[in-house]
């Protein structure tokens, strides 16, 4: 006769697959991941139809504030908005004039700028010969090879061409998600079960990513601002292009604003010299060091809740998944998915594994006192 005891015992020993709920655990984690890769593999697939709409997306975030603004003025929802687009179309129109010349100048001057390269970098490697030091392992690598390096900035520039070539793509989009912009807590209101808690925890975290973007896309267009015109102080040919650029790459954490200055630097030797590429260089870094540690903390507060480790890996996957783009908008692709873990109890643990650590070490102590 067995006792309590031994019943335990031999349930423990029993095998992995013969537990029913254990089975029914494990089909369900192979699901979900399954469903994950086939998701991943879809975004991967359509991405050319995805960034367009994340870009307006984004766009249509950084908007909302100054439509909302106008209106608490009194203004109508109509004009509001006619205002707010004219304002988009302005500054579109702008930037397409101005920096798509100096985009088209770039591109058509590629072969020549590939040249001069390689006769700078020639010139370096007689140079470091003279030392006494050996280039040989340098010379086999890409960054002696100017056609990879000149090659490397060119798609990179060409990617941005695309996103001009969508302009009005993404525009359309924009003008609807606007249109959808002061309806949608109506809808959200009338379609869920427990409306006033879920749409002020939605309006916090609204007003949160609000916030990161307005701040950030400040800070950028200072930064960017601030490049061009060191750029045109120094010389360097299409300064409001690489401008621009830094400006859309401070949006890139960690290693945004390193990619940014890569091409103007070697712009910088090419049409002068060294001591011109180092000064550059110096330049780009006082002007995002200042920036970043100085200013955005004052302004930034704690950020949008994600950890250092995470911002990295959400970096290097919607990169992945998305190309340049990714990259840009990793950080609000990435705070979505958040809010979205943290809807639901079950999946509320990985919510808490994107956050930093101060986000749960006064819950851990709690639970540790109790």
């Amino acid at each position: 006769m067995n006792t309590p005891l031994d019943k335990v015992l031999l349930k423990q020993k029993e095998p992995f697959f013969n537990n029913s709920s254990n089975i029914s655990i494990a089909l369900k984690s192979l699901i979900i991941l399954a469903c994950i890769v086939i998701i991943v593999a879809g975004m991967r697939a359509a991405d050319s139809l995805l960034v367009p709409f994340l870009l307006a997306v984004f766009i249509g975030i950084i908007c909302s504030p100054p439509l909302f603004w106008l209106k608490s003025k009194g203004i109508s929802s109509a004009i509001a908005l006619i205002i707010v687009i004219a304002g988009i179309v302005g500054v579109t129109l702008a930037a397409s004039l101005v920096i798509g010349g100096s985009l088209k100048d770039f591109l058509q001057n590629l072969p020549v700028y590939q040249n001069i390269l390689q006769q700078k970098l020639a010139a370096m490697t007689i140079w470091l010969n003279s030392m006494g030091i050996s280039t040989t392992e340098f010379q086999s690598s890409e960054l002696f090879d100017s056609k990879s390096v000149m090659n490397i900035i060119g798609k990179m520039l060409g990617g941005l061409s695309k996103i001009f070539t969508n302009t009005f793509v993404i525009l359309l989009t924009v003008i609807f998600i606007l249109l959808e912009a002061s309806g949608f807590p109506l809808k959200l209101r009338a379609a869920l079960s427990s409306p006033d808690e879920s749409l002020s925890r939605l309006s916090q975290v609204t007003d949160s990513v609000r916030q990161y973007l307005a701040i950030k896309t400040m800070c950028s267009l200072l930064t960017g601002v601030l490049i061009a015109l060191l750029l045109y102080i120094i010389g360097i040919k299409q300064s409001v292009l690489w401008g621009f650029i830094a400006f859309l790459f401070n949006f890139i954490p960690n290693i945004g604003s390193i990619i940014a200055a890569v091409p103007a630097i070697i712009m910088a030797l090419i049409q002068f010299d060294t001591a011109a590429a180092v000064y550059t260089l110096a330049g780009y870094i006082f002007i995002n060091l200042s920036i970043s540690n100085i200013i955005e903390p004052k302004f930034m507060g704690r950020g949008l809740g994600l950890s250092t480790l995470v911002v990295f890996i959400s970096l290097v996957f919607w990169g992945w998944v998305l190309g340049p783009v990714g990259m840009l908008l990793s950080v609000l692709l990435t705070t979505i998915l958040k809010i979205a873990l943290e809807s639901s109890e079950e999946t509320m643990w990985l919510a808490i594994l994107l956050g930093p650590a101060r986000a749960v070490k006064p819950d851990i102590q709690s639970a540790v006192k109790g």
